[in-house]
């Protein structure tokens, strides 16, 4: 109720009306009339909360093929023919040769909005290119300091300040010396109205932007709920990637080659998370030393950068590095001693030994070149690397800028997102950085394993590391460190596969290392993979007998048991052949149970088989040559076979070891069985611990994958019997075993399930499609296979649940669906026009004689469900097929899915998209395969699985309702799967049938509703349903655009025509076609039935009593708003007859947003402005009808005769009205944005169509369209750059909405509970935008971006785009009203209406506008005028001063054009009133300019010259007062409101008096002199100049006792605003004889009762204004150059802040560096002053009374008001300093006379007389003592008391530290007689002020005593010793005496103390 009082509505309302009328309409707004509640309208066929039947949509198109459309619209009448289409994508293959055959995905595809969403992005995009709207606040930087400013200068009011200083055609101080602005070409010749109007038209219509919604902001996209991502194609998962490269190794001595390992380590998980990566950095000649060992190196092994992936970035990965060299005789620690002694700078002096060396060298790189040892480590702390912080030397100069950073998002596997919580360990955008290493550890014989090493690792990190106090080895080895690119060049796999792009085979490549994850990843295998690593740990060979001390364990892949048999699989290290038979540990000196640390990897054959073993051969290597020994002797065997029960074997073992060579078979065995006749180490103990960890995506390792594959493949196969484990599997266990399986899959790992769920699915898929056939019978797993996919699926979803997307989306899924999904059997290379697709049926029955595999050539898919499909009986393999024929997967996916068991439903459901997405796909290349597209779509799919379907989406329906309270996320999940499964059969089946599905629905939606604890929730899940349907590719075409609307087949009456019996503009019946296509009418909703549903939920969503009221608002005004900006982009629909059509499913938004218009955001609202609306109301009242529509209630309630609760609204719906019932109202976001529907709609909609609608509509109904386009003016108002940049430094919209939470919290308004409850239900960005002042200027601009810091571009842009925005909204209104005044040439209402539209027209004129749209506003204007003349000069002639006001605003633009339209626009306005005589009425229509008092200063002369120009027009002088008032009243100047008032009251006392002569009026001015001096200026003019009773003059309603009451009481509450009491009484005595004289005891005891409130504030303390000088200088002044005003500025204004605010005003209309202020107070020398510059001087003035004077103004109040005369003075020296030494202080006293008095009808008044006096030394001395008297005279006087003023001033008085105290003046002008003669006057004045000075003291001290408690006894006693002392000194120079003073004074002395000898200066 609240809203509804303070709305601002456009100035045609119109309260009176026929009380009849005014009853019938409460009537019925009881009963619920059609525009009061749609909800119940009968006359709509079926309310609102129901869903119509929709048409059969196939049969109307039957009915109605495309051919009978013309042209562009043909393509909306049905689907295209390649709507849905079949696409082979090639699978992506990162590398150049494949690791498997090539594949296919397959995909099918049609788009929707879903696809190509509308973001703010490409909403910018878009925008480009937009032309650059000129607007004259943005022109002249003219904007005030606020947006309230803003507002309230929008008005257009003409005042001087409103025009520009600078600009041409408006500058008042140069007016003559401007060029002429170019003409308008055939203004002036006559033409025919529709000429005109045609012309206007057209020329509107050029170069408009095509798409409205382009130019305002993108849809929410929080609230895209239909916005689904397809998803990205399968590709191999990668962590974050960095680049290490190798690039030199430098020891200090350089004896032998050394060999490189790099590898990452986690050392919080305690897991080497990298395969290594060999390098060799060693020279030519060094790797020559090896030349007897080596064949020629692969070039795949010379690689020396590695490509690292990082899943789980932490700061505790490692970088390990490890270094090896060629074995030799001696321990570790001997072999690295000369590394450490050694250094290079001694070389020469070491010279024998490092000969000795090198030799010894040479000799075990030749002898041992083949094995290597353990010789140092190091580790690189990646986290120091990436966070740029590292202790490690780093060279970073060889790195110029950082590199880009590298993150690849498609190939990013959601474990990045989940983990990456420490940002700091992000290792994707680090600069890159080289290190060199500097220290090295040696190895340990003892602790070389990786439990050691993470020891080591761990204490690294600590500051007191162990390690630091080693000694190291030093070398150089510098790595560059830095993020992988995105595509590197010659780049290897894992697999050594050359990786895309790789343009030379010969370059030197960089290895992708493989990452083996920290923690698990799940991602399913889209490339071939499939290594083993073998990683011994440690060998026990500590009882083994004979030499087993340097160990070498040599590993081979073997085939069988020959030793031909290794295959060469193992991947070699670094400088040697890719791939070898045989490779070897590193070799621990003399250690018989040695540590091992190696990696073996090895490449698995694609088809591993039992005879397929790691063969392990341990030997002993002598490193000594010694004659008859062996280099290498074998001491011990071991394997492992690598299949065990069909399964890859991995895992830790711990393997006995044979002594002797293994027999031959053993490698079925494992070396656990004790063969007999076999020695072993240790009695047959485990000795060789060895871990195997497999890399596949052939072998799962895990159990229940295993099982399953197994089952399958073997049903596959046929192959029984068939070994499983322990278990024999035949025919007749094999389906019991298969159902197990099936069972147990949900038991399986998710990390290998999800890797191998493409696989798992398209199996589980088979066996539903192709149940088996064991022993001739079909088993059925359709159930079971069924039931393991939703396990499966759920298992997946809950692996990647932190990977889904808004809509609970797992993207693995939702692209094994998109890309891998296939049917089973068919084959989609085929293309769509192939021969029938050859189907294979698997079949085991191999005993009964039939072929292994059956074909079956079928042209149709054979249904199961459908058993009446046409197959000729006959053959027996007719019968086969038909046993045999495959099932359809969305057949059985439905009945499995109605059919299933509770608990599987419940997993169902939890991922049902899953399964509506695979059924759509199924259907769709069921249609493609079997080219089934041509079929009609009654006939594509049987009726039992229709059905199905029917049942499943009743089922689903139902879960959506009855969770939505317990589980709202699985609610919003399911709801949204349904819709989008509905919307996408609707491009696959029926049409209706899937219409009918939606009604369903609905009706399932509205039965809960009305029993529903929370019916908002269930309300958003529909709105979002509808949202989902409605973003189909074909949407438009789903709603028959091209079907003529039917009219209701029962003839029901047309809305309108149940308001009035007849429409407003046309004699008979409104058609009941147009007005159903305007209305949600039962034709409307069955016909276009999806925009039915669509503006039907937004519909409801407005209802006055919808629940959850703003979030349903803006759900569903931003769905509206999403479909208008897909249309607006879509190239279809590009065309304006096309997109003409797609507006008319939209019409009824128009009757929507009209009926919610009470409750819409008032954009036009602004403060000052109510009460200008409302003075045009209150103007309207003598008009004829009421046009609005909106009665106010309470006046409608009292005149039908029924109660109504004060304040409250009629009510939307039925029953009584209740003030709580009112209806939440919209906020300010959700309110713009449905406005912009509404352009939308009015801008596209055929005007020929909106034309017959009008005229169609009752007045109050047309009111409400006008009022609406009065809103969308104001709603889309330009702001301003200078807006912008206010805004963009505002704390964006959550801190406002956080200010508005503690405001509400502070004021009490809502307390927690409300607000938990609140935010749940409401998620409204601005919370309630009504209640705060200061949220006003946000309300209009929803941020596009949470971002504040905008750069200017962007907001340049924002302002381009929003200017263009502002324009053509204004053209959309503009087009609309001429379009309503076509239609209502003829009505009889015509004047009405056209005075409203007349009304719009000048709101936009006066609101900021674009010049283009002025162009066309003003010509719009000219034509109505010259169309409707008696409009303005027979009717309403405020209409006729309102538009003079916007004319001369726009006279005085900057711009040209403007300037020329609106001075063309004044002639013609001029010329017609010219030709119609009226010259009484036009001299009363020119409001030349409204004055607008400002805290800026306004000129003088045009203000004068206004004000004499309205002398001879009381009328219009009355307006200009109160406009003038108004404006103050909003400046917060309430006196000079008051005094505005008082004068308007003069003026029409002097008129009255002219009429009559009544003894209790007020005799004319004369009688208000008392409340001001000033008001005499408002005597009338002789009567021979002026006949009061001329027709047209004093005509005003004001010119009337009434009138004159009203003025009064105005100024009256005015004085008492301002504080001005005393003023209050002095109005009441005129107004009250008038009282008496009507015998008004109410208003008089009113009166009373407020002389009272008056009389008693009187007594409280006030504060008046303050007064400063104000003089400018400077020819850029123009008239007012050596003019002097005093301004009157607030109470406490300080000489700055009115300092800066002038300057600042008159930078902005002269420029920079133009303005001076000056500072002094000294007369101002012209000559002196720069000619280009504007000079302003301020001075703070004091009021100045006369001695005579003060006798009067006894009171604060008296000495405040009527002021005159000022005083300032000025203190000087004679050498120019404003002050000296007390004989030379001089002081020059200035008084300054005003026109007129303060205060005043303005805030400032120029001086008309000056005079100034200057004050010699002695006299200001004299000035001085007289005042320090005086003060302590009134504060010994003062009643009650106050001791500390006391104290203070008799301190400053008598305290001995008074600098210039008074003793020291005394001691200057007293201690001596002056010679001057003239002088002993004033040495004589002084003596006698220093007397009553003491005097004065000494009363003071007296006073003092009395008051002062015992404390202060001792500071009273030294005052008075200070008062003692100075009397004592001023003793001897008081008693002289001058003889000369008894002689008479010369007669030419100056008096300088009398006032008639000042010097008198007039200006």
């Amino acid at each position: 109720e609240a809203r509804s009082s303070r709305r601002a509505w456009p100035p045609w309302r119109n309260p009176v009306t026929v009380a009849a009328e005014v009853r019938k309409q409460v009537s019925r707004e009881r009963s619920g009339s059609p525009h009061s509640s749609r909800r119940c309208s009968s006359s709509l066929g079926v309310p609102l909360t129901e869903v119509v039947e929709p048409l059969d949509f196939e049969d109307v198109l039957q009915s109605r093929p495309p051919e009978a459309e013309p042209g562009p619209l043909r393509d909306l009448v049905e689907f295209p023919a390649d709507d849905l289409e079949l696409l082979l994508q090639p699978r992506e293959c990162r590398t150049t040769e494949p690791g498997i055959p090539e594949d296919e995905w397959v995909q099918y595809q049609y788009l929707s909005t879903a696809y190509s969403p509308i973001t703010t992005e490409t909403q910018r995009e878009r925008q480009k290119g937009l032309p650059r709207q000129v607007f004259e606040q943005d022109t002249s930087g003219d904007e005030r300091s606020g947006p309230e400013d803003l507002d309230d200068s929008r008005r257009g009011s003409g005042s001087p300040e409103d025009t520009p200083r600078s600009s041409g055609a408006s500058s008042i101080f140069d007016l003559r010396n401007l060029t002429a602005d170019s003409l308008l070409p055939s203004l002036l010749e006559r033409a025919a109205p529709e000429d005109v109007d045609r012309r206007n038209e057209a020329l509107r219509r050029q170069h408009r932007p095509p798409a409205l919604l382009t130019l305002y902001l993108a849809p929410d996209e929080d609230e895209a709920v239909e916005r689904c991502s397809r998803p990205e194609p399968p590709r191999e998962h990668f962590g974050q990637r960095i680049l290490v490269k190798c690039l030199s190794l430098k020891f200090e001595i350089e004896i032998e080659p050394i060999f490189g390992i790099l590898a990452l380590y986690d050392v919080r998980e305690k897991k080497k998370i990298s395969e290594n990566f060999y390098f060799d950095l060693n020279s030519d000649s060094m790797k020559g030393l090896l030349r007897a060992h080596g064949t020629h190196p692969a070039i795949s092994t010379l690689a020396r950068s590695a490509i690292f992936s990082v899943t789980y970035p932490s700061p505790d990965i490692f970088l390990v590095i490890k270094l090896e060299k060629v074995l030799q005789q001696g321990d570790i620690s001997e072999c690295c001693e000369p590394y450490m002694v050694m250094k290079e700078v001694d070389a020469a002096k070491n010279k024998e030994k490092l000969e000795k060396l090198r030799l010894a060298a040479e000799q075990f790189c030749t002898r041992l070149g083949r094995y290597r040892m353990p010789f140092a480590w190091t580790a690189v702390h990646l986290a120091n690397i990436v966070s740029s912080a590292g202790q490690l030397d780093r060279d970073l100069d060889s790195e110029g800028e950082r590199r880009p950073a590298w993150t690849d998002r498609r190939r990013r596997g959601p474990q990045d997102r989940a983990s990456s919580g420490d940002d700091a360990c992000s290792f994707s955008g680090f600069r890159p950085a080289t290190l060199t290493v500097t220290n090295f550890f040696k190895q340990e014989a003892e602790r070389l394993s990786d439990e050691d090493l993470f020891k080591f690792l761990a204490d690294m990190r600590r500051p007191s590391s162990l390690l630091r106090r080693l000694r190291p080895v030093t070398a150089q080895l510098k790595i560059d460190i830095s993020p992988a690119p995105e595509n590197p060049h010659f780049c290897l796999s894992p697999e050594l596969l050359h990786i895309k792009p790789y343009p030379d085979p010969r370059g030197r490549p960089t290895k992708e290392i493989l990452e083996f994850p920290a923690r698990e990843v799940y991602s399913p295998h889209t490339s071939y993979r499939n290594l083993l690593y073998v990683y011994p740990h440690s060998l026990n060979f500590s009882s083994r007998q004979g030499s087993v001390r340097n160990l070498a364990v040599r590993v081979q892949y073997m085939t069988g048991e020959d030793p031909s048999q290794a295959l060469p699989v193992i991947f070699g290290k670094s400088s040697c052949s890719e791939f070898t038979r045989e490779a070897f540990t590193p070799v621990v000196y003399h250690n018989k149970s040695p540590e091992f640390y190696e990696e073996f990897k090895l490449r698995l054959p694609a088809c591993v088989t039992g005879n397929h073993h790691l063969l392990f051969t341990f030997y002993h290597v002598s490193c000594q040559p010694r004659p008859g020994t062996a280099l290498e002797t074998p001491v011990g065997f071991t394997w492992i076979p690598l299949l065990q029960h069909g399964r890859l074997r991995t895992g830790p073992f711990c393997l006995p070891v044979s002594v002797d060579q293994p027999p031959p078979s053993y490698s079925v065995l494992t070396p656990d069985v004790a063969l007999p006749g076999m020695r072993w180490v240790d009695g047959h103990k485990g000795v060789f611990s060895v871990e195997l960890t497999a890399v596949s995506s052939v072998h799962p390792q895990d159990p229940h994958l295993d099982k399953f594959f197994t089952l399958v493949h073997v049903l596959e196969e046929g192959a029984f019997p068939f070994r499983l484990k322990d278990a024999v599997l035949s025919e007749g266990n094999v389906e019991q075993e298969l159902r197990a399986s099936l069972a147990a899959l949900r038991l399986a790992s998710p990390e290998p399930l999800v890797a191998f769920s493409h696989h798992v699915l398209d199996k589980l898929v088979r066996l539903v499609v192709r149940p088996p056939i064991i022993s001739g019978q079909i088993v059925n797993l359709g159930r079971g296979a069924f039931e393991a996919m939703a396990h499966v699926v759920s298992l997946v979803h809950r692996s990647l649940e932190a990977a889904q997307d808004a809509h609970g989306h797992c993207p693995q899924l939702a692209a094994y669906i998109h890309y891998a999904f296939r049917l089973p059997g068919t084959e989609p290379s085929l293309p769509s026009g192939a021969p029938p697709v050859t189907v294979q049926a698997a079949t085991l029955a191999r005993g009964s004689g039939r072929p292994a595999s059956l074909y079956l050539a079928r042209s149709k898919s054979i249904s199961s469900s459908n058993p009446d499909l046409a197959v000729a009986p006959g053959s027996v393999d007719d019968e086969v097929s038909r046993i045999l024929a495959s099932k359809l997967l969305h057949e059985e996916l439905a009945l499995q899915w109605v059919v299933s068991s509770s608990a599987v439903r419940e997993a169902i459901l939890q991922h049902a998209w899953f399964f509506f997405q695979l059924m759509v796909k199924s259907m769709a290349l069921h249609l493609l395969l079997g080219q089934r597209l041509d079929t009609p779509r009654k006939l594509r799919f049987p009726g039992r699985f229709l059905d199905d379907i029917t049942a499943l989406v009743g089922s689903v329906g139902l879960e959506i309702i009855t969770r939505v309270h317990k589980d709202v996320e699985l609610a919003e999940r399911l709801n949204a799967s349904l819709a989008f499964f509905l919307s996408d059969l609707l491009s696959l089946v029926d049409r209706g049938f899937i219409f009918n599905l939606v009604r369903g629905h609905y009706k399932q939606v509205a039965t809960r509703l009305q029993s529903s604890p929370n019916p908002a929730a269930l309300l958003t899940l529909r709105m979002e349903f509808t949202r989902i349907l409605c973003s189909h590719e074909h949407y438009v075409t789903l709603n028959l655009p091209c079907c003529p609307l039917s009219p209701p087949a029962s003839p029901s009456p047309s809305v309108s025509s149940t308001t009035s019996q007849s429409s407003t503009f046309s004699s008979q019946a409104p058609d009941p076609k147009v007005t159903s296509m305007f209305e949600l009418s039962g034709p409307f909703r069955q016909q276009h039935f999806l925009a039915g549903l669509l503006l039907t939920e937004l519909a409801l969503a407005l209802e006055p009593e919808a629940e959850g009221a703003s979030l349903l608002h803006k759900k569903a005004i931003s769905a509206v708003h999403s479909l208008l900006c897909s249309h607006d982009t879509d190239p279809r629909y590009a065309e304006a007859t096309v997109k003409a059509r797609v507006a008319e499913l939209y019409l009824p938004l128009l009757s929507i947003a009209r009926d919610t218009l009470p409750r819409l955001h008032d954009f036009a609202e602004v403060p000052g402005q109510r009460s200008r609306l409302a003075s045009m109301l209150d103007s309207d009242t003598e008009g004829e009808g009421d046009i609005s529509g909106t009665i106010n209630p309470s006046v409608a309630m009292a005149i039908a005769g029924g109660p109504l609760a004060p304040g409250s609204r009629a009510s939307i719906s039925q029953g009584p009205p209740t003030a709580s019932r009112a209806g939440c109202a919209l906020s300010a976001e959700s309110s713009r944005t449905l406005l912009a529907c509404v352009l939308w709609v009015l801008k596209n909609a055929e005007p020929a169509l909106l034309q017959r609608w009008a005229t169609d509509l009752t007045l109050p109904q047309l009111g409400r369209l006008l009022d609406l386009l009065y809103l969308c003016l104001a709603a889309f108002e330009y702001k301003g750059k200078k807006a912008f940049e206010r805004i963009n430094s505002l704390t964006f919209k959550k801190s406002l909405d956080m200010k508005a939470r503690l405001e509400e919290a502070i004021l009490g308004t809502i307390g927690a509970r409300q607000e938990m409850v609140r935010r749940s239900r409401e998620r409204s960005p601005f919370g309630n935008p009504e209640n705060v002042r200061w949220r006003k200027s946000i309300t209009h601009w929803k941020q596009t971006s949470d971002r504040v810091d905008k750069t200017k571009d962007e907001m340049e842009h924002e302002a381009l785009v929003e200017g263009n925005l502002a324009t053509e909204a204004s053209l959309v209104v503009l087009d609309t009203l001429e379009i309503i005044v076509q239609t209502v040439m003829l009505s009889e209402a015509r004047e009405s209406v056209l005075g409203a539209v007349l009304k719009v027209v000048l709101y936009s004129l006066g609101s900021a506008q674009s010049a283009l749209f002025l162009q066309h506003g003003l010509a719009t204007q000219r034509a109505l005028v010259s169309k409707f003349p008696e409009l303005l000069f027979e009717e309403d002639t405020e209409l006729c001063a309102d538009l003079c006001l916007r004319l001369l605003r726009h006279c005085g633009s900057r711009i040209s054009t403007i300037r020329t339209h609106a001075s063309a626009s004044l002639y013609l306005l001029m010329r017609q009133n010219f030709e119609i005589g009226h010259v009484s009425g036009a001299r009363r229509g020119w409001t030349i300019g409204k004055q607008v008092p400002s805290s800026h200063p306004p000129s003088p002369h045009p203000d004068s010259r206004i004000a004499r120009g309205y002398q001879g027009s009381p009328d219009l002088r009355l307006t200009w007062l109160q406009n003038m008032a108004g404006k103050h009243a909003e400046l917060g100047n309430h006196a000079e409101a008051a005094q505005c008032m008082v004068h308007a009251a003069a003026l029409v006392a002097e008129y009255l008096a002219l009429l009559e002569d009544r003894r209790h009026l007020p005799v004319g001015c004369v009688s208000f002199q008392n409340i001001s001096s000033n008001v005499l200026e408002e005597s009338a003019i002789s009567d021979d100049i002026l006949s009061p009773d001329e027709e047209g003059f004093c005509s005003g309603k004001h010119f009337t006792e009434l009138g004159l009451v009203g003025l009064l009481e105005e100024a009256a509450a005015y004085f008492t605003m301002g504080g001005l009491y005393e003023a209050v009484n002095e109005v009441y005595k005129n107004l009250i004889p008038i009282l008496e004289a009507h015998r008004d005891y109410k208003r008089l005891a009113v009166v009373h009762g407020k002389l009272q409130e008056a009389f008693t504030k009187i007594m409280q303390q006030r504060v008046f204004g303050t007064y400063f000088r104000v003089g400018f200088y400077g020819a850029r002044f123009g008239d007012l150059d050596e003019q002097e005003f005093v301004y009157k500025e607030p109470s406490i204004t300080k000489l700055a802040e009115i300092s800066h605010r002038l300057e600042e005003f008159y930078t902005e209309r002269f420029g920079d560096d133009v303005v001076e202020i000056i500072k002094d107070s000294n007369p101002v020398d012209k000559s002196k002053l720069d000619s280009q510059k504007a000079y302003i001087q301020i001075t703070y003035v004091e009021p100045y009374f006369d001695t005579y004077e003060l006798k009067d103004r006894v009171t604060y109040f008296d000495r405040n008001y009527g002021l005159r005369t000022f005083l300032f003075c000025t203190p000087f020296t004679p050498d120019g300093r404003a002050h000296g030494e007390l004989p030379e202080q001089h002081k020059r006293k200035t008084l300054l006379s005003t026109d007129h008095a303060f205060p005043y009808i303005k805030t400032r008044i120029r001086v008309c007389h000056r005079e100034e006096t200057v004050l010699t030394p002695v006299e200001v001395a004299i000035e001085d003592m007289q005042k320090k008297t005086r003060e302590l005279a009134f504060a010994t006087e003062q009643d009650p008391p106050d001791a500390k003023m006391l104290q203070m001033v008799l301190q400053g008085s008598v305290g001995p530290t008074v600098n210039q105290g008074p003793l020291e003046v005394a001691q200057v002008f007293l201690a001596e007689i002056p010679e001057d003669p003239k002088l002993f006057r004033h040495h004589n004045k002084l003596r006698l002020c220093f007397k009553d000075f003491c005097k004065k003291c000494e009363d003071a001290l007296r006073k003092n005593k009395a008051l002062i408690g015992q404390d202060q006894k001792e500071y009273h006693r030294e005052l008075e010793r200070n008062y003692c002392r100075l009397r004592e000194a001023l003793q001897p120079l008081l008693t002289q005496r001058l003889p000369q003073l008894l002689a008479p004074a010369p007669p030419g002395l100056r008096n300088s103390l009398n006032r008639a000898s000042f010097r008198k200066a007039d200006l």
